[in-house]
């Protein structure tokens, strides 16, 4: 009768009680039906060696109990389902197991404080569920109840859960008594988010990183728990359940046991993925080979039948994600294709995809795949988003990477023009996508110009007046050690004073800022912002760039970088304008 009853429980059909029945005879009692304990209850670790996957954590605290340097206040972090509650209570048992008559690391089990601690009646094991005790007098009364002696137990223990949800006077009352707790008492934290939890109560207690367990972890465990349980279970789908727990035990038993309950006979990988929703593996790689050799008539049939059997396109765009990510290390680390840790299908059509694809097809696709998910999720009709995902990628499958194109047109153009290009060092038009230009050192003597006068105060630190000099000052006339401006409505009323005394102390020389209500030249920003907009007609002026637009279709220059300009964007003074160069990026 296992997976009904305990492991240890027989069942034995109860006595018929004496008595007249309704007809002379004997009126049988009913039987009391025993509760059902899920799997993450009945299989939760009992021993610091029944816990899988914190190998460092078991024997740091194994070392701790071993040598006596037990700490009085431990902070469990991780994941959910890792085992941080389960942890924290048997190091409860450790303590105030009395079968050695001191603390163990090998609790019995069997002494009544170890029953007591399993059973979650024992009076000095105290756990506090702190996302929904989270104020200050749930602490004090903690706090208080620390004064006292263990009534049964060696040790009292407190066992805070979620304790990242304490507020913030909660965290203040607890830290004295946290910092020098009474010798009978210890603290065990648990928290999901470590970052939440002040610096002052983590510099007091001794940190655990429990880490996410591994797929091929998690699948051997599930499948020793299914032995146990008297299931077949089909080794594909524990690893389809394994990978769906994402490194988090509870998820993974609870997984088991809803496939467990679902299944007539056999867990079968079948079953599982309709469980789940999911596509099947070998659907995912036809899906993602017909995508990367360009046929979208065989993606849309592959995506008609995953939905028709169940799969959420979404999750399919996901598991192509996944997918890409796999090949991308297989082909950017080939001796991973050795690894049993990897999945077989893996092992072999993967192999063979990373030796076919390119790293730069690779992250092409990935950057696809990634927004695509992202317009599953926010579209109205979600099987329609992810085939244009699709569509798209088909489209740009037999598209050469950005980088081969650039290389292949300016070769191209080099030769047509009978000319080598000239390097990119000497500056030129470069196109950044999706940043600024990179602003060029300047080499001109300092306070040449009105330029190194702005350069100078942003090197004193100045951003205000070095800001208010860029947008809201007009020059007329530079001659040093004259300035004559003329400044706009928002301009400080004491801006030529700031700007003497700054060049002044700078440069031992006593300067004049005359104010001017002559029209003067366009700010600096103004000219900046001119001189860009020639940059950029330049560019796409430039034989190169038109050969790029029309290869990519709806590509733009984002932006045009000139190396021979200044930090303003305006070409060096007295220096002659660079020719174009063959480097840009384009923002598609």
């Amino acid at each position: 009768m296992s997976g009904l009853f305990d492991s240890d429980q027989q069942f034995e059909p109860p006595p018929p009680p004496e008595g007249p029945g309704l007809f002379g005879g004997t009126t049988p009692e009913p039987v009391q039906a025993v509760a059902y304990r899920v799997l993450a209850r009945k299989y939760r670790p009992a021993r610091f060696d029944d816990l899988i996957g914190q190998a460092a954590m078991v024997r740091i605290l194994r070392n701790a109990f071993a040598t006596g340097r037990i700490a009085h206040a431990f902070m469990l972090t991780g994941v959910r389902g890792v085992g941080k509650t389960t942890t924290a209570r048997i190091i409860a048992r450790a303590l105030n197991c009395t079968a050695t008559g001191a603390p163990t690391a090998d609790p019995c089990g069997v002494c009544p404080d170890c029953v007591a601690i399993l059973a979650d009646r024992h009076p000095d094991v105290i756990e506090m569920d702190a996302a929904s005790r989270t104020g200050v007098d749930d602490v004090r009364e903690l706090i208080e109840s620390t004064r006292y002696r263990p009534v049964q137990a060696r040790t009292k223990v407190f066992i805070v859960d979620e304790v990242h949800m304490l507020s913030r006077n909660a965290f203040n009352a607890l830290l004295k008594t946290l910092e020098e707790p009474p010798p009978h008492v210890k603290f065990v934290f648990a928290t999901t988010e470590l970052r939440k939890v002040p610096v002052t109560v983590l510099s007091r207690c001794q940190r655990f990183d429990l880490r996410r367990v591994r797929v091929a972890e998690l699948a051997a465990h599930f499948g020793r728990i299914a032995t146990q349980e008297a299931v077949a279970v089909e080794l594909p789908a524990l690893d389809l359940i394994a990978r769906a727990a994402d490194g988090s035990v509870r998820d993974g038993l609870s997984l088991l046991d809803q496939a467990i309950a679902q299944a007539d006979g056999a867990v079968t990988e079948a079953a599982v993925i309709n469980m789940l929703g999911l596509a099947d593996r070998g659907m995912v790689f036809d899906l993602f080979e017909a995508v990367m050799s360009g046929q979208p008539r065989e993606a849309l049939q592959i995506t008609e039948l995953a939905y028709e059997r169940g799969a959420d396109l979404g999750m399919m765009l996901q598991d192509l994600l996944e997918l890409t990510y796999t090949i991308t290390r297989l082909k950017s680390v080939p001796s991973l294709r050795d690894s049993q840790e990897l999945p077989e299908a893996e092992r072999t059509r993967g192999t063979a995809l990373a030796d076919r694809l390119s790293v730069p097809v690779l992250a092409r696709a990935w950057q696809m795949l990634l927004k695509g998910v992202a317009e599953v999720e926010t579209a109205p009709d979600r099987r329609a988003a992810a085939e244009m995902v699709l569509i798209r990628l088909c489209h740009v499958s037999d598209l050469p990477p950005p980088g081969d194109l650039v290389r292949r047109l300016g070769s191209a153009s080099t030769q047509a023009a009978g000319a080598p290009v000239p390097p990119s060092s000497g500056g030129g038009a470069r196109a950044v996508a999706g940043g600024a230009p990179i602003p060029a050192l300047d080499t001109a003597p300092r306070l040449a110009s009105f330029r190194d006068v702005t350069t100078l105060v942003a090197e004193r630190r100045e951003a205000m007046l070095h800001a208010h000099l860029i947008h809201s000052v007009h020059l007329v006339r530079f001659a040093p050690p004259v300035i004559e401006l003329r400044p706009q409505a928002e301009a400080p009323k004491d801006l030529a004073a700031r700007l003497g005394a700054l060049l002044t102390e700078a440069t031992g020389t006593r300067w004049t800022i005359a104010l001017s209500t002559a029209e003067g030249e366009a700010t600096v920003a103004e000219q900046g912002t001119a001189a860009d907009a020639a940059r950029r007609t330049a560019a796409a002026d430039h034989p190169l760039v038109r050969a790029i637009m029309d290869a990519f279709p709806g590509a733009r220059i984002d932006t045009v970088h000139d190396a021979a300009a200044d930090a303003y964007g305006l070409p060096t003074i007295d220096e002659p304008e660079a020719e174009p160069s063959d480097e840009m990026e384009l923002d598609e």
